[in-house]
């Protein structure tokens, strides 16, 4: 067993994480074949439950017995198991399409040697996986490991611009957390948030490339949704370099040719808007699905501009916007309904994605559901509630897909609504 293989069991066994078996392998070629037989678990079944008495209620209750079927109005968010499972894993996207979604995420950056791999952020290494508990990969973390002392938290930056492919290929994914009172690497690993779980993240499952990502998910016969991350380096990289933002741009696209997909497959998504003008300019058949994800109202005051910003976008050729639930909902006379921006989005006559769903923890503690209720928490309070928020997304605003962490809800409502 090599040096590296025992520092990982060593990490995960101290962490309360158990020793991977077959590390990096997962015996599943030629055996992922498309799922027939939608499985929900109990989930949706507990919040139509926990739901307020009226007609939408009603309405869902009577679908409880129905036989559901993957509907692409169910889009995951990095595999759509990830309330439970370590994000873009195989067992997160598992996961997610037994749930019923229809079309799989890939958020997608790159390594020191310019590999394409799957992760949410470019540099979240050090919360979604062990790097920091490996001495020899913790030590090339653009911020290695620094303990908690003295009042101040732990502290850790490790980007896949950090690492090679092949040694990103050494690491476990886990749940995206850590602990800032940590004192030791090991202990760093934890913090998964008590509304999540560890359950299933016993076993060591790869990172996995883009290549790998794209085969899994043909194999299930889904669409797929791969998002270009924005970097967290300076482009070119590494300075003075020729891999610029387009070329990164235009990496991504010929993952998918090569692979032999159709451009009616893929949705490709950026939070640049440059990167949508080049595939529109680029790649003009990928770009026709092309999302523009946006979060520009987030800063105080900033709405205005974004709602204003829609027609451009329009003109410009793009065709989907993806906002946050936020963006999307308001709260007027006890009811949710459609905000300014939705309403400017469809008479923009752009399509609307939006996210993410299953992202906020508890919605009856007191909290309201965190940022993706913020627009709506006067009126939220209970878990039952995500169905009203879907109804008034799907029924009033017409979007056309939901992101969600855990797939299982949109996929009912979706298939109560035959939305698919």
């Amino acid at each position: 067993m090599s040096a590296i293989r025992l520092l990982i069991c060593a990490a995960l066994v101290t962490s309360g994480l158990a020793v991977p078996s077959a590390h990096g392998k997962h015996h599943h070629d030629g055996l992922v074949k498309p799922v027939k037989r939608v499985s929900l678990g109990p989930r949706p079944f507990w919040l139509v439950d926990d739901m307020d008495d009226g007609p939408l209620k009603r309405k869902l209750a009577s679908c409880a017995d129905m036989e559901m079927k993957p509907s692409a109005w169910s889009i995951s968010h990095r595999g759509g198991g990830t309330l439970q499972f370590p994000e873009h894993t195989y067992e997160s996207i598992m996961a997610g399409t037994r749930m019923g979604a229809g079309i799989q995420e890939c958020d997608v950056t790159f390594t020191k040697d310019r590999q394409l791999v799957c992760r949410h952020a470019q540099c979240d290494l050090h919360s979604t996986t062990n790097v920091v508990a490996i001495p020899e990969l913790n030590a090339k973390c653009t911020v290695p490991f620094k303990p908690a002392a003295n009042g101040s938290e732990a502290t850790a930056k490790c980007c896949t611009s950090d690492f090679t492919l092949a040694e990103i290929k050494t690491l476990c994914a886990k749940m995206d957390a850590y602990n800032p009172e940590a004192t030791t690497p090991e202990a760093y690993l934890g913090g998964t948030p008590a509304y999540q779980t560890d359950l299933y993240a016993k076993t060591c499952s790869p990172v996995l490339t883009l290549r790998e990502f794209i085969k899994l998910v043909d194999d299930l016969g889904l669409k797929f949704t791969p998002e270009l991350k924005t970097p967290e380096v300076p482009m070119p990289f590494p300075p003075g370099s020729d891999y610029t933002q387009a070329r990164f741009a235009q990496q991504m696209i010929d993952e998918f040719k090569k692979a032999g997909i159709k451009p009616e497959r893929v949705f490709p998504q950026s939070f640049l808007y440059d990167d949508i003008l080049y595939w529109l300019e680029a790649e003009p058949r990928w770009a026709k699905q092309a999302v523009l994800l946006d979060e520009s109202g987030d800063a105080p005051g900033a709405m205005p501009q974004a709602i204003a910003n829609l027609q451009k976008y329009a003109k410009a050729g793009v065709k989907i916007i993806a906002p946050p639930l936020p963006y999307l909902v308001t709260a007027k006379d006890g009811k949710i309904v459609p905000s300014e921006y939705a309403i400017a989005a469809k008479k923009a006559r752009l399509k609307i994605i939006t996210w993410t769903l299953e992202r906020s923890g508890w919605l009856g503690d007191g909290s309201g559901g965190g940022y993706y209720y913020s627009s709506v928490a006067n009126i939220t309070n209970n878990e039952g509630d995500v169905f009203n928020l879907l109804h008034v997304l799907a029924q009033d605003v017409g979007v056309i897909g939901v992101f969600s962490d855990w797939s299982a809800t949109v996929t009912y409502y979706a298939n109560c609504f035959g939305l698919f």
